[in-house]
């Protein structure tokens, strides 16, 4: 249960938030007083300080040392002082002339958003690119190859490729090839898995492969959680004095770097939010280990129900908050209009 806390007890907490945050120390009373002017006593200060660590939203680490904030000081923050913010027209301009000056595609916008993300963060940063949530057939291509072997392109609603060789019993010739592609994109027009299987089963043994295969891939992209994943900024983390221990910092960056425990992070959270809902993880929420030392705060952008990618980055618990939060949501908003673009386009 959430213990609530004075207007001066919320004030001391998001400065000392803010000056941990900087200098990775722990905050004396003095030095808060003095820093910012206080209007109050460093004993008045230390009283507070005291009570805000019997309510567990600060702990001391050393005997004579300051207090730092505990995760469930983060958590009260997060949750109750932090204030909107917009990010300063400088940033946001340079950051959208970056885009729009970049070669138009997602193969270069989503590697320039893990690169933006992780220089205004000074985080590690993660984005995924847009999958699509239902896959559902918009064309097909079938193209000889060599001897037997013919390449499948499908395209998904929303610009998702999937590619698939098939190996034929007896050559074919590209004619042909492309009469069974032209057969298939007028009877699958629009149609999803569940649909598919609907449809007039073909007599043709080729035909009949290819519908093996197109289903085969529709059912492959149903089971997937994210596309193609895009990190920048590891050696931000590394850099961090809390991660200092190499354990550490391999530990929790295997959550970015290994698919099946990113996975399971994006599944069991951002996945739950709308686009351009906004999920903070602080130390793990006892949930996964690994992160148990730091803050992950992951979005979702694109086209709701149709084709949608995350992103987000992984710091220290003492990452900005706010500035992190207002970037992630820029950039986001940035993808979204620029996913939506392709799709028209």
């Amino acid at each position: 249960m959430t213990k609530e806390l004075t207007e001066r007890q919320k004030l001391l907490l998001t400065l000392i938030v803010h000056e941990h945050s900087r200098t990775a120390l722990p905050v004396a009373s003095n030095a808060l007083v003095r820093q910012y002017s206080l209007p109050m006593s460093s004993a008045t200060v230390r009283n507070e300080m005291t009570a805000l660590t019997e309510m567990g939203y600060l702990r001391q680490p050393h005997t004579s040392a300051g207090r730092v904030p505990t995760e469930e000081g983060y958590r009260y923050l997060v949750s109750h002082l932090l204030n909107p913010t917009t990010l300063p027209a400088t940033t946001r301009n340079t950051i959208s002339h970056q885009f729009y000056q970049s070669p138009q595609g997602l193969d270069q916008w989503l590697p320039l958003a893990a690169s933006v993300l992780a220089s205004h963060s000074q985080a590690a940063s993660i984005v995924t690119a847009p999958h699509s949530e239902r896959a559902t057939f918009k064309h097909l291509e079938l193209i000889a190859t060599r001897a037997t072997q013919v390449l499948m392109v499908l395209v998904l609603v929303g610009g998702e490729i999937r590619q698939a060789f098939l190996s034929l019993d007896t050559p074919v010739s590209q004619e042909a090839l492309s009469q069974v592609a032209a057969r298939f994109n007028d009877l699958c027009r629009s149609a999803t898995l569940e649909t598919l299987d609907k449809l007039p089963v073909p007599s043709d043994s080729l035909d009949q492969q290819v519908l093996r295969a197109i289903r085969d891939q529709l059912s492959q992209v149903g089971k997937l959680v994210t596309g193609e994943v895009y990190l920048d900024g590891l050696t931000n983390v590394l850099a961090e004095p809390e991660f200092a221990e190499m354990d550490m910092a391999r530990s929790a960056l295997r959550v970015l770097e290994e698919r099946p425990l990113l996975n399971d992070l994006i599944s069991r959270t951002i996945m739950t939010e709308k686009v351009g809902g906004v999920q903070v993880l602080i130390g793990g929420e006892g949930t996964w280990e690994e992160l148990r030392d730091c803050s992950v705060i992951l979005t979702r952008y694109g086209v709701p129900d149709l084709l949608t990618g995350t992103l987000g980055v992984l710091g220290p618990m003492r990452i900005s908050y706010g500035r992190t939060i207002s970037t992630i949501r820029f950039v986001a908003g940035l993808l979204t209009d620029l996913v939506s673009q392709t799709m028209v386009d």
